[in-house]
C-alpha cells in the first residue's frame, strides 16, 4: 500500500501527531512519502498543485491522506488518486476556513474527524463517507516514570505544587488568562507554561506535575489530553473539543461545567488534595487510541478505498 501524506510544512516540520501517525502506519507495512506544503491561506495551498501532480506521477500512490481541510482541498484538485482527509479542529472551528473544508469533504473519498463536535458542526455525523477517529499517541516507557523520578530529573522539590498549562501563555486561543485567574486563587501553586519542549521532556513534565490544566476556547481532539492520560497525569479542563468524552470515568480527571475560574480552582483543589495519579493510560488503551491501534483502523480504511 503506497500512501502519499499531504500536510503543512510551514514550520519546517510536520505536526508531531502527523509524523507519529505516519510512523505507526509505516510500522504496519505502508510505504509512505510526505508532501510538505509551504504556503499560507487558500491561494498559498493551491499554488502547490503543479508540484503535487509531479509528486503523484513519480510516486504513484494508491491513496492520498491529507491532514487539515486546506490540504484536503489541494489533494482533491487532482482526481486520479482517492483522497482521505483528516480534519483536526481549527479547519472546522474557524468560520473562514470551514467553507474550504466543506469543499474538501464533498470531494474526498473518505473524511476523518477527530471529535463529535466538529462532525456535528458541518453535518458530517450524517455523512455517508465520514467517520470519527481521534489521533492516537505513542505509548512509551518514559511515560511511566514515577512522580519522584520525574521531579528529580527536573529539579523540582517533592512538596512543590505544580500545574501544567496546556499551551503557551502567548496563545490567545488557549485562554491563559482564565488559567492564571484560577491558579491565582490557590496558595503556593505554580502554573507552568508548556512551550518549547521536546516530546520526551513533555512526558517528564506530565509525570512530574500535579495536574494538567486546559482552558482553550476551541479544540478538536487535543493531543495534550491524551498525552497526559498516557502519563497518568490528573487533568482539569473546560468542556471543549472531546475532552469530556476522552476523560469520562477516568480517576483524577475533571471537566468544568462553566468557564469560571472559581469552578476551575475548586477542581484543582480537589486534584491537589487527592495527591494521586490518574488511571488515564488504561482508559486510553480501552478507547483504542494508541498510535498502533489507530494505524490499524486507518490501514483498513485505505485498503477499502483503494479497492
Amino acid at each position: 500500500m503506497r500512501v502519499l501524506l499531504v500536510a503543512s510544512y510551514n514550520k519546517e516540520r510536520f505536526a508531531p501527531f502527523v509524523s507519529e501517525q505516519a510512523q505507526a502506519l509505516a510500522d504496519s507495512g505502508c510505504e509512505l512519502r510526505f508532501f510538505g506544503i509551504q504556503g499560507k491561506g487558500p491561494l498559498g495551498y493551491l499554488r502547490q498543485l503543479p508540484r503535487l501532480r509531479r509528486e503523484i506521477h513519480a510516486f504513484r500512490p494508491d491513496v492520498i491522506h491529507a491532514h487539515y481541510g486546506l490540504s484536503g482541498l489541494l489533494a482533491n484538485l487532482q482526481r486520479r488518486v482517492p483522497v482521505v482527509t483528516t480534519y483536526h479542529g481549527s479547519d472546522i472551528n474557524h468560520p473562514r476556513v470551514r467553507p474550504f473544508s466543506r469543499i474538501a469533504m464533498a470531494l474526498s473519498a473518505w473524511n476523518i474527524f477527530v471529535s463529535r463536535r466538529t462532525m456535528a458542526l458541518v453535518g458530517a455525523d450524517k455523512h455517508s463517507r465520514a467517520s470519527l477517529l481521534p489521533c492516537g499517541v505513542d505509548l512509551t516507557e518514559d511515560q511511566l516514570q514515577s512522580r519522584q523520578q520525574a521531579r528529580t530529573a527536573l529539579g523540582w522539590g517533592e512538596e512543590e505544587k505544580r500545574v501544567l498549562f496546556a499551551g503557551a501563555f502567548d496563545n490567545a486561543v488557549k485562554d491563559p488568562a482564565l488559567a492564571q485567574a484560577a491558579v491565582a486563587q490557590l496558595d503556593g501553586v505554580e502554573l507552568c507554561e508548556l512551550k518549547g519542549y521536546t516530546r520526551g521532556q513533555v512526558n517528564t513534565l506530565l509525570c512530574a506535575a500535579d495536574c494538567l490544566l486546559l482552558t482553550s476556547h476551541t479544540e478538536g481532539s487535543p493531543q495534550v489530553i491524551k498525552e497526559a492520560m498516557a502519563c497518568n497525569c490528573p487533568i482539569v479542563s473546560v468542556d471543549v473539543g472531546d475532552v469530556a468524552e476522552r476523560t469520562a470515568d477516568v480517576e483524577g480527571c475533571y471537566v468544568a461545567r462553566t468557564r469560571s475560574p472559581h469552578e476551575l480552582a475548586a477542581l484543582l483543589t480537589r486534584v491537589l488534595a487527592r495527591s494521586a495519579r490518574s488511571d488515564g493510560r488504561n482508559r486510553l488503551i480501552e478507547q483504542g487510541l494508541s498510535n498502533a491501534q489507530v494505524a490499524q483502523r486507518i490501514l483498513t480504511l485505505y485498503q477499502q478505498i483503494a479497492r
